[in-house]
């Protein structure tokens, strides 16, 4: 495994990220849920931080091009399970003003 575990389950596909997500993991793990968002086409990704002991700015990059690539398909975004320090970093970025991505 990549660091990113996939289900979908009644139009929401949940992608379980785990580990770190840096430069060298991110790769793997947008081309990963990039492949299954066109193949499922869900009403809703979600974003599950909670595995994640680590992220750089790779991984406000993947939430940034998975809302783009979701919001292309008519499908919302929501990230979960944000640490306190990874919470931090997400709001500083500015990713929550993104019009198809929510935060919980």
């Amino acid at each position: 495994m990549n660091g990113v575990e996939l289900k979908e389950e009644a139009g929401i596909l949940t992608a379980r990220l785990s580990r770190e997500i840096d430069h060298h993991s991110a790769k793997g793990m947008r081309e990963q849920i990039d492949t299954a968002l066109i193949i499922k086409r869900p009403r809703l990704l979600r974003l599950d931080f909670s595995g994640v002991e680590f992220m750089d700015s790779s991984g406000i990059g993947l939430i940034i091009g998975r809302a783009g690539k979701a919001s292309d398909i008519g499908c919302e975004v929501e990230v979960t399970g944000l640490s306190e320090t990874l919470r931090r970093l997400v709001r500083i970025s500015g990713v929550q003003k993104l019009k198809n991505l929510r935060i919980t």
